[in-house]
């Protein structure tokens, strides 16, 4: 008995939990070494015997191991034992579907993806944390994996429709990686139509055997209903969209107007003519702007809503906020990181009123290079809301109508525009990747629907806008840095060995080639960006390059922004929609008091998060434009457009129609009476027996043949393939079975 009481003691953890716990249990590290000190499966109660676990333990310690079941330690075999997981060879990772039926695991520990059959795809959904063992490969070659145990599940409720087959009511989900048909217990239906949008909660998961089931929660409508599209996408992204009431209560307490006590340590800067310059639609204005000339440059004075004076960590208004990471902007409709109260009202710099702000007093160089600056918490006064618009008019017409109205205005946007002129020159010595990309903007009808779809043309308005925050961005890495306090950087990495080899082999071609060896740098990107400009194939070539490039993300290590050319770089400038810049804005704040921010979660943990909501949105914002333009596209069915193969794949080529802005998919039995394969490397399709070649960037017409709404999915044949028969309306809805077979 003594010998078991030494054994527990030997936890080399048990400090610290004696620290967390008032009753102290062995340790995950220890139980773990026991486990593999033993050298085999172990029944539990003989690991209850060996650790001296007491009966009225018995239920924690129980719930220590289902935890560590959970988080993939261990696991239990058919007899029960338990088993340690490193010792099974077993992965852990997360369940991608496809819309085919198959999926893939994504392991935990970043080892290359493992393919997933049709067959274990039926005891999971996507987005389901499970073990897997390898079992073999396909004939791709790609390790096949087989489900030992699902460890989490991620689907709790579904958006999806309601269809009836037999008499037998099933949802399909609207996220297309969610491949099985989900039945609808009986009486559960919640008054729902077939046809119509549903949320079902699922009360049964699948497993070998069997389909998942649930219950309908909530009826959000018909299909086409106006702003259904918005809704689904809400849903399908598990977007927060509701307020809890707790928030809602903080943001209505708080006072609609700047308080004489707010004032404290603060610098009164109301009297410098700050405006805002921003978007017509804008609502919420993140950042003023004020220029002046000084000895041997300029000075720019950023000022940003200062949110942090608001929102306090782990409040109500945090913890939704950071839930959100972001807003979220839809076409017409937005969803706010923070209530109105504050990102439309107290947190906006509204004009001719006080508000606090979080300064960056910078002095620039007349080279356009940023020399001394300071961050300081203060109180401003907004002269006016100006858009990129009026700006843009003002300094093309100094003596004009507009420019008259705001004369006193007009000297200061003039410095902006000197100091612009600077930092665009510092940019391009810095070697700043500048790729020219259309935005559009969707004009909408009296009822939601598409109108037209026009590029937005981004003048120097905005492009002065941009400089100026691109150079207060900068300072607040810098001082973040400087005084070694963590942070979430902006972080860009330049391009894999893998995409960097691709692109070289795909220039050679073009006569064209990347300097920098094997760590090119921005400068060599834009210095190649100069030579292709102006050229027929520009759009092709800056298209491989882009897409050479890796996605930016937030990442508490500094490693530089590789397409700004920054050795380090944050988000600051923008709290009220992004939390990033909330954290910036707290440790900036830490630092002047000469303390360190604190969150309650590891800045590991926030930037992954942070980066993983701002993704959640794009795609979430994807799907409703997608949603929008097929509905747009309806009315063209059968038109011929001319347009631009945006992109090449394996089952056929996508084309960006120039006048509409809308992209749809040429499949690959269309392109003609040959067998055309795909070659990754050159962006291409070639014929086997025509040598007919499709390439990104080239130039087609096409017709509309198919829209189809429930896939998103708009179809074009190559306009001399056309045949009028060939046209497939969307309007009349498929059924969802037969949908999904034909993917």
């Amino acid at each position: 008995m003594k010998k078991k009481n030494n054994l527990r003691l030997q936890d080399p953890f048990l400090d610290r939990e004696r620290e967390q716990y008032e009753h102290p249990l062995p340790s995950r590290e220890y139980i773990l070494q026991i486990l593999t000190e033993h050298g085999a499966p172990m029944i539990e109660d003989d690991l209850l015997d060996m650790l001296l676990i007491k009966r009225d333990e018995e239920e924690l310690f129980s719930r220590r191991l289902r935890a560590m079941e959970r988080d993939g330690q261990i696991m239990r075999n058919r007899k029960r034992a338990i088993c340690v997981m490193d010792k099974l060879d077993l992965v852990k990772g997360k369940v991608q579907g496809h819309p085919d039926g198959f999926g893939f695991l994504i392991p935990e520990d970043g080892s290359p993806d493992m393919f997933l059959s049709e067959k274990e795809m039926h005891q999971v959904l996507n987005g389901d944390v499970v073990m897997v063992r390898q079992a073999g490969v396909d004939r791709r070659g790609r390790p096949e994996a087989k489900i030992v145990e699902v460890l989490e599940r991620a689907n709790n409720k579904v958006v999806g429709r309601l269809y009836e087959e037999h008499g037998i009511q099933f949802v399909v989900a609207e996220n297309r990686r969610i491949t099985q048909d989900i039945l609808v217990a009986a009486g559960q239906t919640g008054g729902a139509k077939t046809g119509q949008v549903v949320m079902l909660e699922i009360i049964k998961h699948p497993d070998k055997h069997a389909q998942p089931i649930g219950r309908i929660v909530q009826v959000l409508g018909n299909y086409a209903d106006p702003g259904m599209e918005i809704e689904i996408a809400l849903r399908k992204h598990d977007l927060p969209h509701d307020f809890p009431k707790e928030a809602e209560r903080q943001a209505k307490a708080i006072s609609p107007v700047v308080s004489p006590e707010d004032w404290a340590g603060r610098e009164d800067i109301r009297n410098l003519p700050l405006v805002t310059i921003d978007g017509e639609t804008a609502r919420d204005f993140d950042d003023a702007v004020y220029c002046a000339p000084e000895k041997g440059g300029y000075r720019l004075v950023v000022a940003i809503a200062d949110v942090s004076h608001y929102v306090q960590t782990n409040d109500a208004l945090d913890r939704e906020a950071i839930l959100r990471g972001n807003s979220v902007y839809f076409p017409r409709r937005v969803i706010p990181m923070l209530p109105e109260e504050l990102s439309n009202g107290l947190c906006s710099l509204n004009p001719q009123v006080d508000r606090l702000c979080m300064v960056c007093d910078m002095h620039i160089s007349s080279k356009g290079e940023i020399g001394k600056y300071r961050f300081y918490p203060s109180v401003m006064y907004s002269n006016a809301r100006l858009t990129y618009t009026q700006v843009a008019e003002m300094l093309a017409e100094p003596d004009g109508e507009l420019a008259r109205s705001q004369s006193a205005i007009v000297p200061h946007l003039q410095h902006l525009y000197e100091l612009f002129q600077r930092l665009l020159k510092a940019r391009e010595k810095r070697g700043a990747i500048d790729f020219e990309t259309v935005e559009t903007q969707m004009i909408f009808t009296d009822q939601g629907k598409i109108e037209r779809i026009v590029p937005v043309v981004r003048n120097d308005a905005h492009k002065l806008i941009e400089e100026c925050m691109l150079a207060a961005n900068v300072c607040a890495a810098g001082f973040l840095h400087d005084h070694h306090h963590p942070v979430l950087y902006r972080i860009h990495q330049g391009p894999t060995p893998e995409k960097l080899e691709a692109l070289r082999e795909f220039m050679k071609e073009f006569g064209l080639g990347l300097t920098g060896e094997d760590e090119p740098q921005a400068a060599d990107y834009s210095k190649l960006l100069k030579r292709i400009k102006g050229r027929p194939d520009a759009a092709l070539l800056q298209t491989v390059m882009l897409r050479s490039l890796r996605q930016a993300k937030y990442e508490p290590e500094n490693i530089g922004h590789f397409g700004l050319g920054y050795e380090a770089y944050t988000h600051f400038t923008s709290p009220i929609r992004r939390y990033p810049d909330l954290l910036v804005h707290r440790a900036i704040k830490a630092v002047l008091h000469g303390k360190q921010y604190k969150h309650t979660q590891k800045w590991t943990e926030l930037g992954v998060h942070c980066s993983m909501t701002e993704r959640r949105a794009d795609d979430a914002t994807r799907d409703v434009e997608a949603w929008l333009k097929c509905f747009y596209m309806r009315d063209h069915l059968g038109s011929v457009f001319t347009g631009t193969v945006s992109s090449v794949t394996g089952f056929g080529m996508f084309v960006s129609l120039d006048d509409l802005y809308v992209e749809g998919l040429v499949h690959i039995s269309e392109l003609g009476k040959d067998y055309f394969h795909f070659d990754a490397a050159k962006h291409h399709l070639l014929g086997e027996r025509t040598g007919q070649s499709y390439r990104l960037g080239d130039r087609v017409q096409v017709r509309v043949v198919k829209v189809d709404m429930e896939s998103t999915k708009i179809d074009f044949v190559l306009h001399a393939e056309t045949d009028v028969a060939e046209l497939d309306s969307a309007s009349v809805p498929k059924k969802a079975k037969g949908k999904k077979k034909n993917g």
